[in-house]
């Protein structure tokens, strides 16, 4: 196989773009594409000529021949996910004047929008995440548009800086992409700035042609039982933002003092926690961890992290490349359970869940006493109350099949089972999914219409899924809908350049 995807791939498919043979897939218009774990390389249609290694923001394509040791593992699974796509078999004499391309809707923008109006058009975005800066690098492909980002933190990025941990280096380089596009002269960073306190939807309305919400999903999940809110029980995400540095987290503090970690979930997330929790000191030193974390990492009891999951572990939400990472780095075990070693030998007819439980079954059961800081899996386990009990808390639950009473005690609990977005002051807000209603990214009003100029992307669009690089592709959308409505008349440009000026700005200074 010439070259080969590894686990920091981040879906942002600008290698499915740079392939000149559709070499790469899932493509973003290919079936799958929003809830693939990772994308592969067709090592029959692969020419090697490395236009993907130079697209990808991540580092993470390379020739088979040159990877470390520790990346070998992501040749065969290349090829395995490559060998089980049945969209494959008609890629067997591939045309490169037919390779697959995104639909016109997401095709790169001409290079000036046509307005019916005026020349510039000014597009505000709310919130400055890995969707916000994909927003507005699509946006600023237009010469005649500028871009207003509001973030409510001191420093941007959102989920690209506070959400990915610290010794994935290369992931978090997605980051410089987002530099790059900050450095653009027609957009302007406006921090401190929080919609519904320090300006309204309704201001920003009146100030540009056009705006993005890109606020994310900012809330975790609720298991929704009893204790739940008791000293000592918090989020992974609330921990993660801690160890990152995340300015409005800075001065919490976690129990570290006892030997075990109880996490309820088990997505990538909750693996970046028990990873971080796990670490040695030394590990950590040349990482971007918050200073007050490694030093309060450094005095830790933690001897073992738990994590919990209500469902088989053929239902596991952490992605291969992730546990990978994971194994590779720490000892993990299997709690030795009868339904569980089922599960694990039944296999799967999905490729990655296949690869994913005979990872997990290669695992020992019963690690050897002295082997340092582990981490444990415990499958069919749901949680029923948290309590106080004699050294911390206790986690009681019950077996999911066989409802057998189970106690956990911890001196440490975090919860990690999803993200919730939240309701936007002055717009409308579906509850039941969590998201502003929309269109294909345009905001729909109480009525069901779109609000003209009004617009949406990222996990606030479409809920709390993908990853990273996703945010490109659902930025796409929702610019083209923008350009579609500029050409249109629903969006209307100024007659002339406005000045930054005026009662936002003074807003703004307070």
């Amino acid at each position: 196989m010439p070259h080969v995807i590894t686990q920091s791939c981040c879906s942002d498919a600008s290698c499915t773009f740079a392939c000149p043979v559709n070499a790469i897939h899932p493509t973003p218009d290919e079936p799958g594409f929003a809830t693939a774990e990772m994308l592969y390389v067709d090592p029959d249609t692969c020419v090697d000529c490395g236009a993907c290694v130079t697209a990808c923001p991540v580092e993470a394509i390379g020739p088979a021949h040159r990877l470390p040791a520790e990346h070998k593992v992501y040749i065969e699974i290349n090829r395995a996910l490559s060998a089980a796509d049945p969209a494959n078999a008609a890629l067997d004499n591939p045309d490169p004047g037919s390779r697959s391309r995104p639909p016109m809707a997401l095709a790169v923008p001409p290079k000036r929008l046509r307005s019916r109006e005026g020349d510039e058009v000014s597009v505000g975005i709310v919130g400055s995440g890995p969707a916000a800066m994909y927003a507005a690098d699509e946006l600023l492909r237009y010469g005649n548009v500028t871009v207003d980002v509001y973030e409510k933190l001191s420093v941007p990025y959102g989920l690209a800086r506070f959400g990915v941990a610290p010794d994935h280096k290369r992931t978090r380089r997605v980051s410089e992409l987002f530099d790059v596009v900050s450095k653009d002269p027609r957009f302007h960073m406006h921090l401190n700035t929080t919609i519904g306190t320090d300006v309204t939807i309704e201001q920003l309305r009146e100030r540009h042609d056009a705006v993005v919400i890109a606020v994310g999903a900012s809330t975790d999940r609720k298991i929704g039982i009893e204790g739940e809110d008791l000293p000592g029980v918090g989020s992974a995400t609330d921990f993660v933002a801690w160890y990152n540095g995340r300015p409005d987290h800075t001065g919490e503090t976690f129990d570290l003092s006892q030997k075990r970690v109880v996490i309820v979930g088990n997505g990538n997330v909750a693996l970046d926690a028990a990873r971080i929790l796990t670490a040695e000191p030394h590990e950590l030193d040349d990482t971007t961890i918050a200073p007050e974390a490694l030093a309060a990492l450094a005095e830790s009891q933690v001897e073992e992290v738990l994590i919990v999951a209500r469902r088989g572990p053929e239902h596991s939400a952490f992605t291969l490349p992730e546990m990978l990472g994971l194994t590779d780095e720490r000892t993990v075990t299997v709690d030795p359970d009868p339904e569980v070693a089922e599960s694990l030998a039944a296999g799967s007819d999905s490729e990655l869940v296949a690869r994913k439980l005979a990872l997990l079954e290669s695992l020992p059961t019963t690690p050897t006493v002295g082997e340092g800081r582990r981490v444990r899996m415990r499958y069919l386990t749901t949680p029923a109350t948290i309590e106080t009990g004699d050294e911390g808390l206790v986690l009681r639950a019950k077996h999911t099949t066989t409802g057998e009473d189970l106690e956990l005690p911890a001196g440490l609990v975090l919860t990690s089972v999803g993200y919730r977005g939240r309701p936007v002051p002055g717009l409308p807000f579906d509850e039941q999914r969590g998201v502003l209603p929309n269109k294909s990214g345009r905001v729909l009003g109480e009525d069901g219409e779109p609000l003209p100029g009004v617009y949406v992307t990222g996990w606030i669009k479409r809920g709390p899924n993908g990853f990273i690089g996703t945010n490109k592709t659902d930025s796409q959308e929702t610019v083209a809908a923008f350009a579609a409505d500029v050409a249109l008349g629903v969006v209307t440009s100024r007659p002339a350049p406005r000045e930054r000026g005026g009662r936002l700005a003074k807003l703004l200074r307070g």
